[in-house]
């Protein structure tokens, strides 16, 4: 199941191409992906059930982040940039790089173009990638059979079979000059770096006179070359020559927040993106400013041969406080990945409102449901008690603080139960009740708007009896009814107790999950704790040279038991304890752990924890 973190993110996601980058909670990347669209695509990991590999990720994953592109196409080539800069573990192949093919003008006497997946400082000019092998493979074969190379082997006598059929330049007929080599590839680049118009016109032309003339087959054949050219030479922002070893700058600013991407091109392509929002108390363009100078002065970045900035800075300033020239581009490449970076800022500071919204609404929105479903004033402090014991023994009684519908933990408190005994709900209600506000009203402390009972109307009415009655107040209490199977069922409130109506898909009852969710967890850890040390001082009260005095010096000093286990005899001797009683209160601590090293055969010995048989008891008293 998603996390929080993750289900607030995933409301966040936008119908936009782009690519998404998958962390585990160490903040590595683990994978990154591609998708059409973006929501549909990261929102699939986690609401649907996955085998294998794929639930392996999904169970590492913490969080994520995306950039947003303008095409799909854009996404597949940012993918293989991301995926090359930062190898996850989870993208072997693309890691490698053996999925998305180049197309190569070879760097030899006698030239040929060919398909590969690795890139080589061997003098060849690559071009690509490509992210369709299929549309890839089709356009070299149109290729050389328009503009042909060599493309028969190196030791050919006699024109061989290609320069028969028009694909080989004849090499092995004759002896080809490089000049004649070098118009082919002038044409070959041409074609390659999106001048295609030409040619597609042809292929149009011959592709309506195979149709007209019943030739199906062969129309297809044109059909799918003209496919084939538009899915590999069309014109791409994110890989281009014009994008080397430059850094791109943009921002979005409203709501006095500032948000700002920072792209790094180098080798033709993005390898990282910086980001950042923050409130800013001066204009949006001096913030960017002093951003920009702060980035390259503090940060460590390496410095590209120019960056590219939104209109309105001073560039000259800029250029010559960062020794870097600052352009803003007007048109062209460089601009469209300047608008693809202000977009991406756009969309986090959204983002960013979004979220807060959403948080909003599950705070205090959601108080803003409960009060109104009570038909009560605001609820700004919550206070919510339940009580924990196991057949009896060691009750004790925990309370959490909700303040605007969030947990304020400086606020919680523990109660050991001092004049009930045995499992008495509506006594250690009482009890509970008259210490927490007789203090408040002693202290003239600020009295909660609510109080939530995790019970039924036995620990309602207990604890009206004590405010109304004995301490005269009058402060609302409701009650937290679980079903059968221990979940949050309903909320019961007025005189006489009713079933509030609360939609289980409202915020307000969400809300009332998590209190009665949290005040459990609290309570339940309070009573471990507290029956850990009463196992644990009983069991020191039967060495003999123990007494009140060493027990509790022992308590103070260790505080736990797994602080006494991990300690050494020599620590414990340190508190003026005898060795013989400092190793009889070690043998203590380690009673009915597992790997105990006082067991003869460590493997004999329990391994349930105290945690755990407390756990057990714990479920089946409840």
């Amino acid at each position: 199941m998603a996390s929080e973190r993750i289900e607030n993110a995933l409301t966040l996601l936008p119908d936009q191409p782009g690519c998404y980058i998958m962390k585990n909670a160490n903040d590595d990347i683990i994978y990154i992906g591609k998708a059409k669209n973006l929501k549909n695509r990261v929102r699939s990991y986690f609401k649907s059930s996955h085998t294998g590999k794929t639930a392996q990720l999904v169970s590492e994953i913490h969080h994520f982040d995306y950039i947003v592109t303008q095409t799909d196409k854009e996404s597949l080539l940012l993918e293989i940039n991301l995926i090359q800069k930062y190898q996850p573990h989870y993208n072997i192949k693309l890691k490698h790089g053996t999925m998305y093919p180049y197309i190569k003008i070879t760097n030899e006497r006698d030239p040929q173009i060919i398909i590969t997946s690795i890139v080589e400082d061997d003098g060849g000019e690559y071009f690509g990638p490509y992210p369709n092998v299929y549309a890839a493979t089709g356009t070299l074969d149109l290729l050389q059979k328009t503009y042909p190379l060599r493309k028969c082997g190196k030791n050919e006598k006699r024109a061989c079979f290609y320069y028969h059929l028009g694909q080989c330049i004849g090499c092995c007929d004759h002896e080809v000059s490089p000049a004649e080599y070098e118009a082919q590839k002038v044409k070959i680049r041409s074609f390659l770096n999106g001048n295609v118009r030409s040619i597609k016109n042809v292929l149009k032309e011959k592709m309506v006179a195979a149709s007209e003339d019943l030739q199906f087959e062969r129309a297809a054949e044109f059909r799918d070359q003209i496919n084939y050219i538009e899915q590999t030479v069309e014109p791409q922002n994110i890989m281009s020559k014009e994008y080397n070893d430059r850094d791109v700058f943009a921002y979005y600013f409203d709501k006095g927040w500032i948000s700002i991407q920072v792209f790094m091109l180098r080798q033709f392509s993005i390898i990282k993106r910086d980001s950042a929002l923050f409130p800013v108390y001066a204009e949006p363009l001096e913030e960017l400013t002093s951003y920009i100078v702060q980035f390259y002065q503090q940060a460590n970045h390496t410095k590209p041969k120019e960056i590219l900035v939104p209109a309105g800075l001073d560039n000259k300033l800029l250029s010559e406080t960062i020794e870097v020239k600052a352009t803003t581009p007007k048109r062209g490449s460089k601009h469209k990945v300047l608008e693809m970076a202000e977009r991406n800022a756009k969309i986090a500071h959204l983002d960013k409102f979004r979220l807060l919204a959403i948080k909003q609404q599950k705070t205090t929105g959601a108080i803003e449901q409960l009060s109104e479903a009570l038909n009560l004033p605001y609820l700004k402090i919550i206070e919510s008690f339940d009580h924990s014991n196991i057949q009896g023994t060691n009750p004790v009684s925990a309370m959490v603080v909700y303040e605007d519908g969030r947990p304020n933990k400086s606020l919680y408190r523990k109660f050991k139960i001092k004049t009930v005994e045995g499992a008495n709900e509506f006594a250690t209600t009482q009890e509970v009740i008259r210490r927490r506000y007789g203090r408040l009203l002693k202290e003239n402390g600020q009295m909660p708007d609510l109080i939530l009972m995790d019970g039924g109307a036995i620990e309602v009415n207990a604890a009206r009896e004590v405010l109304e009655d004995e301490l005269g107040l009058a402060i609302p209490v409701a009650g937290m009814v679980k079903d059968d199977k221990h979940r949050t069922a309903n909320m019961i409130f007025g005189d006489p107790l009713e079933i509030v109506p609360l939609d289980p898909r409202s915020q307000a009852f969400h809300l009332l999950q998590r209190i009665q969710d949290e005040v459990h967890r609290f309570a339940i850890t309070f009573h471990r704790k507290t029956r850990s040390k009463q196992s644990f001082t009983s069991k020191m009260d039967a060495i003999d040279g123990v007494g009140p005095k060493t027990r509790t010096k022992v308590l103070r000093h260790f505080k736990t038991m797994k602080a006494v286990r991990d300690a050494s005899i020599a620590d414990i001797q340190a508190l003026s304890i005898p060795e013989k009683v400092a190793i009889e209160i070690h043998k203590v601590a380690w009673d009915g752990q597992k790997d105990n090293p006082y067991e003869l055969d460590a493997s004999s010995a329990s391994s349930t924890t105290d945690d755990q048989t407390i756990d057990a008891v714990t479920k089946e008293s409840e």
